[in-house]
């Protein structure tokens, strides 16, 4: 079994284990206090390219990544280097997040924020509603074709944004099928876990125009941004570089520079 089965059939188990102890009705009951959305797509379409900053405890590749670290305390600071959205990782099995951490960057911050999880079950999408997500990541490498259309369809019925994840050409034609708005392409391969910025100016030439495009992973200096900036790119996910950053708000700073769709809520 590879590591992307794993994970999905850990998400899944995760998704039996918290309907047994929050029901759905009970978990749909809270959308009633939820305060309106905040436009993550938005903050990704603004003049120049956006940093979505990530808040991630660990990973199956690199193990813990800043033990003892407040999401409060980080996402404050990525919001002052001038970041335009937040992508938090909940997973609890192979990252160590929680919905929990959602909350707490929703309330520590006014950016947008993307759950990025293993989404298999609509209950984790009232979940993400009713834990503050203004959008959710669907990776089509852990979903078959009917559940990828359903999902989607039940997000947007949450008035949730979405960010369809590809990593190869066949992914990406079926992203494109479903009607992605906006295209997640992963530089890292979800089978061994290697990681090539290479992904991205690949897959690239073949979105058609109009749609938006976020590069995700291996990310970590301002040159490759203007590289892919340059190819057509939107925004870019970067969290391992943030989080070990000795100050992450520096290291937003060195990496937006002046840009003005990252800088313009701090302005």
């Amino acid at each position: 079994m590879g590591m992307i089965e794993q994970i999905v059939d850990a998400s899944r188990a995760g998704v039996e284990r918290r309907k047994a102890e929050t029901p759905l009705p009970e978990l749909e009951a809270r959308l009633g206090d939820r305060v309106k959305p905040r436009p993550f797509n938005e903050a990704l379409t603004r003049p120049g390219l956006s940093l979505i900053a990530e808040f991630k405890r660990r990973s199956p590749s690199a193990g813990d990544i800043r033990p003892g670290a407040t999401i409060e305390e980080v996402v404050r600071q990525y919001e002052a280097g001038g970041a335009a959205a937040l992508s938090v990782l909940t997973n609890e099995d192979h990252f160590g997040g929680s919905v929990q951490d959602l909350r707490a960057a929703c309330d520590a911050s006014e950016l947008p924020v993307l759950q990025k999880d293993f989404v298999v079950d609509r209950y984790q999408l009232s979940e993400a509603a009713a834990f503050g997500a203004d959008a959710v990541l669907l990776i089509v490498a852990a979903l078959e074709d009917a559940e990828l259309a359903a999902l989607y369809e039940e997000a947007v019925g949450l008035d949730l944004d979405c960010v369809v994840e590809v990593h190869d050409e066949p992914e990406l034609e079926r992203a494109l099928e479903h009607g992605a708005e906006v295209l997640g392409i992963n530089n890292r391969n979800l089978d061994d876990f290697s990681v090539d910025v290479a992904t991205t100016f690949e897959l690239i030439t073949d979105v058609p125009a109009g749609k938006t495009v976020v590069s995700e992973s291996g990310i970590s200096d301002r040159e490759t941004l203007d590289e892919l900036e340059r190819v057509g790119v939107d925004a870019v996910l970067i969290g391992e570089a943030l989080m070990r950053a000795d100050d992450p708000e520096a290291k937003v700073r060195e990496l937006v520079g002046d840009e003005p769709a990252t800088r313009e809520h701090v302005l």
